[in-house]
């Protein structure tokens, strides 16, 4: 999970950097989408019973990438990224409750607690960033949804793998239908720029999502994105050291805030 955080961060100061978010967040899709492709008769088609899950997840990753390449316009990767990431785990541990009958002991729901307070308090900062407060929370939001979505999916699909190749697929299409009707125009010289790093930007977080989904099957859901967040970390090293964004010594202790709660979430658990 820590591997797959460290990819996250990497992809999307990738989409941030690359000046055309959405483009970026379709080019990142296409490449694993391609890569899954060959393995659709290999996985078979999904059970019944995840079919209603998988197109509950297409719709909510679909607004996932929207919302977020939206928000990578108006904002900074370290000021959209530790709110949206942050605000994700709260969601999810209220639907795994509903939709997974997971319960988390008083400790551990104040480890959660501890968790968002830190990741939230990396997304301080100047005037301009309430201007992006409600488009991250939003992406914050959708993160929580399919979280709980893709949890519950992959356990009615019996195997991380069948889930992920389906969705990685099917996700592509209507992302691609958007793209065509806003940004067609601008694909062929953003793939001669960013084509390279897109592909295997791509290909690596489609690893990555595996290993996520893959740990959804064995592990409590709320856990899981827990671990996941410490993804801001990453993003908040990557903003201050490669894209020259804002940093300092607040960062420094709401990273350290971040690792102890997840470590109290998990030794509680």
């Amino acid at each position: 999970m820590l591997a797959a955080a460290a990819i996250h961060a990497i992809w999307n100061a990738l989409v941030k950097h690359s000046g055309d978010p959405l483009l970026a967040q379709w080019g990142i899709l296409a490449a694993g989408s391609a890569a899954c492709l060959p393995f659709l008769p290999v996985v078979g088609w999904p059970p019944e019973a995840c079919l209603p899950w998988l197109v509950a997840a297409v719709a909510v990753h679909t607004l996932y990438h929207l919302v977020l390449a939206h928000s990578y316009t108006l904002g900074d990767l370290s000021q959209v990224y530790p709110l949206a990431r942050g605000s994700a785990p709260l969601v999810v541990a209220v639907g795994a409750t509903f939709a997974a009958g997971e319960t988390l002991a008083w400790h551990q729901a104040l480890a959660l607690l501890t968790v968002c307070g830190g990741i939230a308090s990396l997304a301080r900062g100047g005037p301009e960033a309430a201007r992006v407060v409600p488009l991250a929370l939003a992406v914050g939001a959708t993160i929580g949804a399919y979280s709980v979505v893709d949890g519950v999916g992959v356990r009615r699909a019996g195997s991380p793998w069948v889930f992920l190749v389906w969705l990685q697929v099917t996700q592509f299409v209507p992302l691609t239908a958007v793209v065509w009707w806003r940004r067609r125009f601008a694909l062929r010289g953003f793939a001669r720029r960013f084509g390279v790093r897109v592909g295997l930007g791509g290909l690596a977080a489609m690893l990555a999502y595996g290993a996520v989904l893959w740990a959804y099957a064995h592990a409590p859901l709320a856990h899981v994105s827990a671990l996941r967040e410490t993804s801001v970390v990453f993003a908040a090293l990557i903003g201050a050291t490669l894209l020259g964004e804002d940093s300092g010594r607040r960062r420094v202790l709401a990273a350290a805030i971040v690792a102890a709660g997840v470590v109290a979430l998990h030794v509680g658990g």
